[in-house]
């Protein structure tokens, strides 16, 4: 794995938490526990921070980032598709990013709020909590169901175990 220090921003790293060889996490990066960091995923914390809470899933080629001194806040049992590239403050716990959406600077995605696939959330908005939105610029389409909640319980407890079928020794090996 590429995990950097920058200047004096250094990255801290949960127990049991996976991060891909080819993740590349650079500074002030915290990282919970029981975490998925998937491959290609680039964490950058070189003159912002960046706080990822315990079982979260950042999946393949999303992108973080934050403006300098400012500080993007993951809560607990987040899901970020692939490739989404996010910039706001705050992603509150049990959030889904769909893959391929773009968060701009200091949204707010509420808690257990869904932004669905390639959506994009504009600079300043607010998602509000248990809400689903999708579009570019995204809108409120609906209420999160029990029927969605129940399904992403069970993907971000998938990620959770991937994690530590990652981390398990002799599990992910490299053949070259």
């Amino acid at each position: 794995m590429a995990i950097y220090r920058f200047s004096a921003r250094e990255p801290k790293i949960g127990k049991n938490s996976f991060i891909s060889d080819s993740a590349i996490v650079i500074g002030d990066v915290v990282i919970g526990d029981d975490c998925y960091i998937g491959h290609g995923v680039i964490l950058r914390g070189d003159y912002g921070s960046i706080h990822i809470g315990n079982g979260s899933a950042i999946e393949e080629g999303a992108n973080l980032h934050i403006r300098p001194n400012d500080i993007l806040k993951i809560g607990e049992m987040v899901t970020v598709g692939h490739g989404a590239i996010i910039h706001c403050s705050t992603i509150k716990s049990y959030a889904v990013i769909g893959l391929g959406s773009v968060i701009g600077f200091d949204a707010v995605i509420g808690e257990w709020s869904i932004v669905a696939e390639a959506s994009f959330v504009k600079k300043n908005t607010l998602v509000p909590d248990g809400k689903i939105v999708a579009g570019s610029p995204a809108k409120v389409i609906k209420n999160v169901s029990e029927e969605n909640r129940s399904f992403w319980l069970y993907a971000k407890e998938l990620y959770i175990n991937l994690a530590h079928q990652y981390i398990k020794p002799g599990n992910f090996v490299r053949l070259d």
